[in-house]
């Protein structure tokens, strides 16, 4: 989602832009809500060196489940880029995926480090509680209220809700989860 909705703001500003991803699926999804307004590319080491030294804008929002995200961007890669470059990672909170990034605050969101700006804010949206409320609730609310009329039952109808199941009958049921807590998986 975050992606997204980076990658609608850029259009919207009119810059080129190039997306990144190792899903398919999701790349055709973005190539029908954006058409040639994006330049889509199956993410690969080769393809990220290619790109990233003339980015001027590098936004990082790469998610692993119960993991930290692989380094894509390097040390090295981010020396390439042009002086006055910036990238954001909004991964930061996992532990982001650009080596240069480390997590900075509100009060001090940014530092420069081979010439390039590094935007590092865990939990942007607490800069905007109430806007980051509204899209929680308006992203939320219809599984909510598949739930609260089918109760359980929604699960078998709902594949999104399905994956989002965590814990069933006391026991840790989404792989991700139990990766992470495997002493609580057995419980």
């Amino acid at each position: 989602m975050v992606g997204t909705e980076a990658v609608r703001i850029a259009v919207g500003f009119g810059a080129q832009v190039q997306v990144f991803d190792v899903n398919v699926d999701r790349l055709t999804h973005l190539e029908r809500l954006f058409g040639s307004r994006i330049e889509t590319r199956y993410s690969s080491a080769a393809a990220i060196e290619a790109a990233v030294p003339a980015a001027d804008l590098l936004i990082g929002a790469v998610l692993v489940l119960g993991r930290r995200p692989p380094v894509l961007v390097s040390r090295g890669l981010v020396e390439r880029m042009q002086p006055g470059a910036v990238i954001v990672d909004v991964a930061v909170d996992q532990g982001g995926c650009v080596e240069t990034l480390h997590p900075t605050s509100h009060t001090a969101p940014t530092y420069v480090e081979a010439g390039v700006v590094h935007y590092g804010v865990p939990n942007m949206p607490g800069a905007v509680p109430y806007t980051a409320t509204q899209a929680l609730n308006n992203s939320t609310l219809p599984y909510v209220l598949r739930l609260a009329d089918q109760g359980l039952a929604a699960l078998d109808h709902d594949r999104a809700l399905a994956e989002g199941l965590n814990i069933q009958a006391g026991t840790i049921v989404h792989p991700e989860v139990r990766a992470v807590f495997p002493d609580l998986a057995e419980s």
